[in-house]
């Protein structure tokens, strides 16, 4: 998978198209990403000592890896990530400017 935790990725398609996030999670086995701020939905808690009379929380659901695209962070486009051999070790570079995705930790 070429999306990795930490990543600046745009939604392509769906209901959130357009919209920008850090990529907070990965699901290789399920091919799945979780963004932040993006796709929120509606979690119900039943009672507990926390929440005495239960709760409604919204957080973020994950999103299928095939609906994002990584933004690079020096050309600003969306492209395509690929892995090449440098002195050392392996590096991301962009498809379309042909440098370094890494993200700013």
């Amino acid at each position: 998978m070429s999306i990795r935790k930490n990543d600046i990725v745009k939604i392509i398609s769906g209901e959130e198209r357009g919209k920008t996030g850090k990529v907070l999670e990965v699901d290789a086995a399920s091919g799945r990403v979780l963004v932040e701020g993006v796709n929120f939905i509606w979690k119900h808690l039943r009672r507990s000592q926390q929440h005495p009379h239960g709760a409604r929380i919204q957080k973020e659901a994950s999103i299928h890896v095939s609906n994002v695209k990584v933004e690079c962070q020096s050309c600003n486009k969306l492209t395509r990530v690929i892995s090449k051999k440098v002195e050392d070790g392996r590096a991301r570079i962009c498809k379309k400017c042909g440098q370094s995705v890494a993200p700013e930790v």
